[in-house]
């Protein structure tokens, strides 16, 4: 009966030992339970991050698209201005060396003033068109720099958060989520800008 008893008393240490296990195990799970959702932070943060990668790419674009057109533009003028210069030059040898009295020469004359006028009228909307390409390129510029911050903002804040839930440190978490409403004002701010 002796071998029984100690059994039995063996046998309830265990069982309050595995209750005891139990509910450190719950405790901890519970104490821990806000790793779920710093995990769900995580991939809230990298969608948007995502998107603001998409974003700044389709700035960097227009960058580009806007800079060609403007140098397309720049140099649609500079041909207007050398055919111009070439007119002048035409213009003022004919003043000088020609018969202004030859209805030919003088039409000749009438053309290339004509030209010349026309030239500056053509130079300015041109100038025009690539100044205002230029405006749009810069302001796609500083766009898609903001919009890159925000990538970089929201690429720590997802640094951030990880370390949170490896080292169990809350203030962490709380950190990533900061950096990423800023991130997400940058955002905005680029956007509306």
């Amino acid at each position: 009966m002796n071998d029984l008893q100690k059994e039995i008393n063996e046998l309830k240490e265990f069982i309050v030992d595995l209750k005891a296990d139990r509910l450190a195990v719950k405790q901890k799970e519970k104490a821990e339970a806000w790793t779920k959702y710093v995990s769900l932070t995580i991939v809230i943060i990298a969608v948007i991050a995502a998107t603001a990668s998409q974003m700044s790419g389709k700035f960097g674009g227009a960058v580009q698209m806007d800079q060609l057109k403007a140098s397309d533009d720049w140099s649609f003028y500079q041909a207007k201005s050398i055919k111009q210069h070439l007119d002048e030059s035409a213009l003022v040898q004919l003043q000088q060396t020609g018969n202004t009295n030859n209805p030919l020469v003088a039409a000749e004359i009438k053309k290339l003033a004509a030209n010349v006028t026309r030239y500056d009228s053509e130079k300015a909307d041109v100038q025009a068109q690539a100044k205002s390409l230029e405006q749009q390129r810069d302001e796609a510029s500083a766009r898609g720099g903001r919009m890159g911050l925000a990538v970089s903002i929201l690429s720590v804040s997802i640094a951030t958060a990880s370390i949170s839930t490896v080292t169990k440190k809350k203030p962490l978490w709380f950190a990533a989520m900061v950096m990423a409403a800023i991130a997400v004002a940058e955002m905005v701010a680029a956007w509306v800008r």
